[in-house]
């Protein structure tokens, strides 16, 4: 396995002459060149050499050196072992890879191996996509390892999550490749080599880890899950159990071996999702702004759940919507329940409010990299389970409980479940580490409680000690402390010290033995002192030992539940999603969404949840709501207006209502009938690629041509100023003919924003295409934005009066303005655009009988006219005017 370039490497110096824990630090590095080495020693985790270098200017701490190699000073900086989950979260965000070489014995075990050093081993390497402690993870995101093997003209995908045992698979083509990292954003991706230069990966290569793709997949994956076939799991294509190997041989490789808890793979893990590309949830920002703040975003706009379990869930049905009615269906059920049950909905969210996170306890016992906080996480977890099964269970009657409500309720209380002897087993509270003790709650071990009690009364004797040696020594002061090294040692002030190396008892239990010289004092040991030292260490070693062994008696109790734990913790998100639905819908007049196979979408004053949000926090002006209707007759709304009347926020709000509904939630509007979607497109505003060498322009019209080769009869299609990045005939004639293919050849429902007045000719020739303006209106000479949508086209673009908000100076303003009265001057008489393209061309008209002549408007208007009055230019603007009402005349033939 190789890593993305993370640092500047120098050739890796000869381990020869080495002492022998620098020649352990060479050998963990030459098994892992690609990742830092953390190198245990005593309370520290070490850097050494360039890993030095580049550890100390990535974290900013102090580089310093110890001895010297081959001629060479050793680099050295260092973290202390108990903050190491701090230190490391900066160097995983910023794309390092970290081997943890831990030491595997300890020193007494060493000393009884008579070795020169204390034996050493790389335990498992940190990486962005298999992280399990807290303080390395988001929360409320999953922690996606994608893997992605291609095989032939097709594409096997995997992701699992280490920390709670997901994990899916999906064949798909390599075009697709950039909707799937959009829909996952994984924390890291595997791949072989030659396939990280794949153009969807460009950007992300400090996320990618090389990894060849196995040969022997399936045998790899039926091993793993102890199956004989992969059968009873679904059916999988090669490449898809191509990539679920590979993930499964890279967990292995960075967790020395072992394997977390995980689910059986779920094969195509994106079928029966709504298909959104990366350009689309860009532009939708649905779980982080385009700023990656996702407070700003629609997840935080509506997110009301109360554990992080709940948010990874709700984050994940809005990055994933649903594409069939009845999972929908169920969904909204629930929500509809809960909501009308507010007593049921408070008493589970007062039940969950604050509930561990079993599903990433579990992860961390699994791996055996546990805490005691993971054995309470699933003690505490499991009780607030069944109080969320008896505020249920309190609601069973009528109306009947919705089938997922009812089905979250019978997962919520495990038949197996290990509760009642975590309860009766662990203290509380609870230590933050098992070598700290104090895990086991007094009472239930009895071999426990006795070797706790010689080893507290061994404590009472070095109180008792400490006294006898002060009156001993003459030294008042004296202070007995506990030395990592030395053990318990004596301290005094440096008089007293000196004092007793002059003058001290030459023999005896208390005759003083000078151990250690600081600053300010001195410390000593004595036989007595040594002999109560050794048996505290000995009741002291004996109380741990025996605690780790029911340390691990307990998690064995979880795991043998695993599957009942992990089941019942998805119960809770699912509950709590429900609930902050729920929660949502009641607090903002949220309705449920009609949800129908035909070809509708028709919203009441619907409303865009992220603004609206927005202005609530701000406490702004209301957000004004505005109705849509893309059903049958009128599939199609061509929307003019102004900047800034809210054209970009009517387009991205409906598009939002839809992902809302298909979610399972409900949408913002006092009304709304939503046709199953199959994709969703939205090309709204403008950025360009600069890494990629495209313009806004051509980034433009490659998201356009996927929409266009793409959505189908059941998509929907949000569009923005397409054909603007060129110049105004080349950008005109690209969006009429956009226009055009969405309503004859897609014919899918699609809102169509544009500031080329022109396309409204249209409305008269494309039978279900309805206009639609952002309306303004004039007051006292300023411009007044009404954030309405109404039927009917703009006027013009109030482009200047925009400029003028933005801070154009008045000379340019002025100057713009005489510029734009001549331009419109010039364009009244011009015949509609629709009369030019040869599309909706006429046939020439024949000459005129005098009968028609009469009623033609030139003729009326040449009747009307006084000749007399007019000045020669107002003749001439007159001549141009009747001209253009005779329309075009055939060239004169001899």
């Amino acid at each position: 396995m190789t890593g993305a370039p993370t640092q500047n490497r120098k050739p890796l110096r000869s381990a020869e002459g080495a002492t022998p824990a620098i020649a352990q630090w060479f050998a963990a590095k030459a098994a892992h060149p690609d990742a830092l080495i953390f190198f245990r020693m005593g309370d520290f985790f070490e850097m050494l050499f360039e890993d030095a270098e580049v550890a100390s200017a990535a974290l900013d701490i102090a580089l310093s050196n110890r001895g010297e190699h081959q001629g060479e000073k050793v680099k050295l900086c260092g973290v202390p072992a108990q903050a190491v989950d701090a230190y490391l979260a900066r160097l995983i965000r910023q794309g390092f890879r970290v081997a943890i070489c831990d030491q595997t014995e300890t020193p007494e075990e060493q000393k009884r191996r008579k070795a020169p050093t204390i034996r050493r081993e790389v335990t498992r390497i940190v990486t962005p996509g298999t992280v399990t402690e807290e303080a390395l993870l988001e929360a409320a995101r999953p922690a996606w390892l994608l893997a992605l093997a291609p095989h032939g003209d097709v594409l096997g995908a995997a992701w699992l999550d280490v920390t709670t045992g997901a994990f899916a698979t999906e064949g798909l083509s390599a075009v697709d490749l950039s909707a799937l990292l959009a829909r996952l954003e994984p924390a890291e991706i595997l791949c072989p080599e030659d396939f990280a230069r794949d153009p969807a990966l460009l950007m992300l290569t400090e996320r990618i880890a090389h990894l060849a793709v196995p040969r022997d997949g399936a045998r790899r994956l039926a091993e793993a899950f102890a199956v004989a076939t992969l059968d009873g799991f679904g059916s999988f294509g090669a490449e898809e159990i191509a990539a679920a190997a590979m993930a499964l041989d890279y967990v292995r490789l960075t967790q020395a071996g072992g394997l977390p808890r995980l689910s059986p793979p779920v094969p195509a893990g994106g079928r029966g999702v709504l298909q959104m590309d990366g350009a689309t949830r860009r532009s939708l920002e649905i779980l982080r702004s385009e700023r990656g703040d996702p407070r700003h975003a629609l997840l935080g706009a509506v997110d009301r759940t109360v554990t992080p379990a709940g948010a990874r869930e709700l984050a994940a049905r809005l990055a994933s919507p649903l594409a069939e009615a009845e999972p929908i269906a169920a969904r909204h059920d629930a929500v509809a329940f809960l909501l009308a049950a507010g007593a049921v909905r408070d008493a589970l969210r007062a039940a969950l409010k604050g509930a561990p996170d079993m599903a990433r306890a579990l992860a961390r016992l699994s791996l055996d990299r546990f805490a005691p906080r993971d054995l309470g996480a699933i003690r505490d977890g499991l009780t607030r389970a069944e109080a969320m099964e008896a505020a249920l269970a309190a609601a069973a009657g009528v109306p009947p409980i919705p089938a997922l409500i009812a089905g979250a309720r019978a997962a919520l209380r495990p038949a197996d479940s290990p509760r009642a002897e975590l309860l009766r087993a662990l203290a509380d509270p609870l230590p933050a580490r098992l070598d700290d003790g104090g895990l086991v709650a007094a009472g239930y071990d009895g071999e426990l409680d006795a070797l706790r009690r010689l080893r507290d009364g061994a404590r009472e004797a070095i109180a008792a000690l400490q006294m006898d040696l002060a009156q001993a020594w003459g030294v008042a002061s004296l202070k007995i402390r506990h030395h990592q090294q030395f053990g318990f040692l004596a301290e005094v002030p440096s008089a007293a010290g000196e004092k007793l190396l002059r003058e001290g008892m030459k023999d005896g239990p208390q005759a003083p033995v000078h151990r250690q010289t600081m600053a300010n004092a001195m410390r000593f040991t004595c036989t007595a002192l040594a002999e109560l030292d050794r048996r505290v260490a000995e009741a002291g070693e004996q109380a741990g030992k025996r605690e780790r062994v029911i340390a691990q008696h307990l998690r064995r109790l979880c795991l043998a539940a695993a599957s009942d734990i992990a089941t019942a913790a998805a119960a809770m998100a699912e509950l709590d999603v429900h609930g902050a639905a729920a929660e949502l819908a009641a607090d903002g007049r949220w309705c449920r969404p009609d949800m129908t196979d035909r070809g509708d979408f028709a919203v009441v004053a619907a409303r865009h949840p992220v603004v609206e949000a927005a202005l609530a926090r701000a406490r702004g002006p209301a957000f004004v709501p505005n109705d849509c209707d893309l059903s049958a007759g009128r599939r199609l709304c061509l929307l003019t207006g102004p900047n800034m009347a809210g054209k970009s926020t009517f387009l991205r709000q409906n598009a939002l209502l839809v992902i809302l509904a298909q979610a399972g939630l409900f949408v913002p509007a006092e009304s709304a009938r939503i046709g199953l979607t199959d994709r969703l497109f939205s090309r709204v505003g403008a950025a360009d690629d600069i890494a990629g060498g495209r313009s806004t322009f051509m980034v433009e019209m490659a998201e356009t041509a996927a929409i266009l080769n793409q959505a189908t009869a059941r998509s929907i299609v949000v569009l923005d100023e397409v054909g603007r990045g060129t110049a105004t005939w080349d950008g005109l004639a690209i969006a009429w003919a956009v226009l055009e293919a969405l309503h004859d050849r897609i014919r899918c429902r699609t809102i169509f924003a544009t500031h080329f007045h022109e396309l409204t000719a249209l409305a008269g020739k494309l039978p279900e295409l309805a206009p639609a303006t952002m309306q303004v209106r004039e007051w006292r000479g300023e411009v007044v934005f009404e954030h309405r949508v109404g039927p009917g086209a703009a006027e013009k673009s109030w482009g200047v009066h925009v400029a003028r908000l933005a801070g154009v100076p008045r000379p340019v303003l002025a100057r713009a303005q005489e510029v734009l009265k001549a331009l419109e001057a010039r364009a009244r008489g011009l015949d509609p655009l629709s009369d030019e393209l040869p599309l909706f061309a006429r046939a020439t008209p024949a000459a005129p009988t005098p009968a028609a002549a009469a009623d033609h408007p030139a003729v009326t208007a040449l009747a009307e006219l006084d000749a007399d009055s007019l000045s020669p230019r107002e003749a001439l603007d007159i001549l141009y005017h009747l001209k253009s009402l005779l329309g075009p005349v055939a060239p004169h033939k001899d």
